[in-house]
Parts: structure tokens; sequence; C-alpha cells
């Protein structure tokens, strides 16, 4: 269980913030110096040197989303040009790949990023330039919901790289695509001028994900946890029956594979951020018989990300560093597994580094919404997320070595394929580092360095109106979409 009684205040969690700017620009920059564009995106470290991985091109995003997250907490002019740069001439084709679930790592990383810091006064305020963001946003989260399995009921869920019948966990956070394109009044165009509402795709991906990919103690199966979440689900893509859960990435369908329950936790948690500002007749337009209303939406997103970050809690380490899945079969061979602080360089199973920097800003944001509603129960999540926090951001976790050009040490990518190497030359992988978790560390350092300068911490939602006059739900002032349909 993660230990809360000590936290680090906002003074030393900001001092070690600087620390992650100064560390994880200096090795931006060095990897900017040599990468070749044309060979691929860089996955995770070998020896030190990132290397490219053919799987999906899905980290290409966190590459040049890092940079502006450096510009914005240094205002080093080098990160934005190389961010926006980087974007502008390598990003597009991620715009419209129909391939992948990933459109909310790779595009709202970089387009979202750029346009955000555009409204929040950041960056110069170009109208063309504000133009193409919104644009881009805009196709990439209608080609995103356009993959796309209907199941009954008025469920449905957008399916993973491996085909229809399959849905991940990791789509959760990947649903900001969604959210930013119907912001912008986006639509999903089909057959015969068909419109799916891209919330309402939003809606029902999250409940789907609730229903089949977390566990709430209803006794499904003889694992049935609460909070528990299982990395993929199966379904028969003919009558649309649930099959089973599957795992592709952690140990067995019956354990969490810890990086799945993270992006579970954060996907609900900014979700429930960004379902906040629904009005009732916008959810209801969706039609969807399981949220009426607003308030259905919040109530549901709340007890997800409440039970998925409350078994966090539970299962991890003191230091909120979790292992790579809760049931590693030789966990129970590590002396203190559950109540010492994780080893990173045991013999036995490796932890995941990654995955408590995504699920830090988790148990953050989630904490932040409760203590805002008035909830007491949020100042342990946001006691647990500065715990988190505060280890990642110091030894062993921190690399300093300027010769590594990784930024978090200690990550996991796909363990059961033997992807992942150990710097040592050890059996079980650590001291390298992956794009993901260097991005999301810099996310998570800039949600506490702005916190500390008493400004509201990043929200991926907050870009602004439509440039063509538009309000955030896609209306303009006379109450009319630009198409000229009603609002």
């Amino acid at each position: 269980m993660i230990d809360t009684a000590k936290v680090p205040g906002r003074a030393e969690l900001s001092a070690a913030c600087s620390r992650v700017f100064e560390t994880g620009g200096a090795k931006i920059r060095r990897l900017a110096g040599r990468w070749v564009p044309g060979s691929g995106a860089p996955v995770f470290t070998v020896a030190g040197t990132y290397t490219a991985r053919g799987w999906t091109e899905w980290t290409q995003g966190f590459q040049f989303g890092a940079p502006l997250l450096v510009y914005e907490a240094t205002k080093d002019p080098w990160f934005l040009e190389y961010g926006r740069t980087s974007t502008l001439s390598r990003m597009a084709v991620h715009l419209t790949h129909t391939g992948v679930h990933d459109h909310g790592f790779n595009n709202v990383s970089t387009y979202g990023t750029l346009l955000r810091l555009m409204h929040e006064g950041a960056i110069p305020d170009e109208a063309w330039e504000r133009r193409y963001y919104v644009l881009a946003l805009k196709a990439s989260g209608a080609v995103q919901a356009a993959r796309w399995t209907p199941l009954p009921a008025g469920l449905g869920f957008i399916h993973s790289f491996n085909g229809p019948h399959s849905l991940f966990a990791d789509t959760m956070r990947s649903l900001r695509s969604l959210a930013l394109a119907h912001r912008l009044g986006q639509v999903l165009m089909g057959e015969q001028d068909s419109r799916a509402s891209l919330l309402g795709r939003l809606l029902s991906h999250a409940e789907t994900s609730a229903r089949y990919n977390v566990y709430f103690g209803q006794g499904r199966d003889r694992w049935d946890v609460p909070g528990r979440v299982a990395h993929e689900s199966l379904f028969n893509t003919v009558n649309g029956s649930y099959r089973s859960p599957s795992s592709q990435q952690g140990y067995s369908p019956y354990t969490t594979w810890t990086r799945g329950l993270a992006w579970v936790m954060l996907g609900f948690a900014e979700e429930l951020e960004f379902a906040a500002g629904l009005g009732d007749d916008e959810v209801a337009a969706c039609a969807l018989p399981y949220f009426p209303d607003a308030g259905a939406v919040r109530k549901r997103f709340s007890e997800v990300a409440r039970a998925t970050c409350d078994f966090y809690l539970a299962s991890t380490p003191p230091d909120g560093v979790p292992y790579w899945d809760t049931g590693g079969p030789r966990l129970g061979q590590i002396p203190g597994a559950a109540d010492h602080p994780a080893d990173p360089c045991n013999p036995l199973e490796p932890v995941d580094s990654s995955a408590a920097a995504i699920a830090a800003q988790a148990l953050l944001r989630l904490g932040a919404f409760l203590t805002a509603a008035g909830d007491p129960a949020g100042l342990r999540y946001t006691a647990a997320g500065r715990r988190t926090a505060a280890t990642l951001m110091a030894g062993p976790y921190l690399s300093e070595d300027p010769d590594h050009e990784g930024l978090l040490l200690h990550a996991v990518y796909h363990y059961p394929n033997g992807w992942d190497r150990s710097a040592d030359g050890s059996d079980v992988p650590h001291g390298e580092s992956c794009m993901w978790g260097d991005y999301h560390l810099l996310e998570l350092a800039l949600w506490l360095d702005r916190e500390a300068r008493g400004q509201r911490p990043q929200r991926f939602f907050d870009i602004g109106p439509d440039p063509d006059g538009s309000l955030p739900d896609g209306s303009l002032p006379d109450g009319n979409h630009p198409d000229g349909s009603p609002a």
C-alpha cells in the first residue's frame, strides 16, 4: 500500500520538477541531434540509447510533445521550435491513420498541446495556425471514432489495432481525441450522410470499458476484485456478445497489468474533468440509455476512477512504483514486495516506472477534482500522487547520466515478448527508459509545477472555441451548428 504518512510539500516538489525539466530538456536536445526521422519513432532505450520497435508508431507524439511541455515550463524557445516544426513536418500521417487506437497519444500530445498553449497565451495566437491545429484535431477525432465496434444496448468501443473484437484498456486515455473534436463541433459522417456523435462514441466506449475491462467485486469470475483491470476484453463481432478477458502485455487475463490499470485511472480521471463541463441536453442528445444526463456521466466516471485508484493504492508498494503485473509469478519470492519500496534491480520481477508516472497524474487529478467538490477523500489520492511523484523525480528513477538518453529509468514495455533490456545484462529488465514514460514524467512535473505557481494544472480540453466563431459545443451564437443544422 502506498505510504502517504510523509508527503513532500509544494516547495520540495517544485524543486524536483525543475530538475526534471532541466534533465529532460538536455536529453531531448541530445536525441534530436542524432535521431534520423526515417528510422521510425523512438520507443525504448537499449544500453541507454533510444531505439525503434516496429509494432505501431504510437510513440511519435510523445517524442515531439515532450519538448512542448519543456517549453511550457522553461520558456526556452528552442523546445517550442523543435516541437512545433516536428509536429508540422512529421505528424500529419498520424491524423488519418485508420489502423490504430492511438490518436489521443499521438495527436493530442502535439497538435492538442499547441492549441492549448495558444489558447492560454503561451504562444502567439496566429489565426491560420490555430485553424490548422483545429482542423487536425477534428480529423483525428473523427478518424479515431470511425474505428468502431457496435454492441447491443447502445454500447460499443473503439477497437484496438488487434481487430474489431479487441477492446484495450489503453484506449481510455486516447479518448481525448474524440473529446477535443466534439468540443470543436465535429461529427463523424457516414453512409448517406449519417451523423455519429463523437461525444456519444466517447461515452459508449467509456461505459463499455467500465463494464468489461474494470471489475467491481460483483462476482464476474473468481478474480473479481474491485478496481482490478483487464488489459483486453474480447467480443464476438457477429452478435456482440462478450467472450472473455485477455492480456497482451500482462501476465494473464486474471491478473492486472499495471500500466493498463494506470491508463484506465488517468483516462477516467481526465474524462471526469471533461464531463464536468457537459450539459444535460448535450448528453441527452446522444440517446444512451445508461447516461440520461450529465450527472449520470459524472457519477459513473467518478465511480470507475475511484475504484481503480483505490486498487492501485492497495496493491502498489509504499513508494508508489508498481511491479509490472500484480500477478507476476515470482512476486511472492521477493522479500517484502508488498510492504517495502519497490526494488527495480531485483532478480525476479521487473517494476514499471512508466505505469507509476501515468498513475501519479491520475491520483492528482482525481484528488484535486474531489477536493474541489468538497469530498475529503480527495486528500488521500492527492497525497498518494505526491508520494509517487517524489519517488520518480529522484534516484534511482530519475536518470541524470548525460550519456543515457532516457529520463525515467526502470520502465517496461512488453515483458512477455522479451522486448525489454537490462542495463547490466541481467534476466530481469531494469535501468532502461521508454518514450511514454519520459513524456508522462514531464506531464506529471508540469501538473505539479503549475499547481505550485498558483495556476490551474493543464487540462487537455482547454483549447478555446473553434476559430470560425463557434462555441465549445460546436454551435454558433445563433443556436445552429456551422452546417446550419440545429444545435
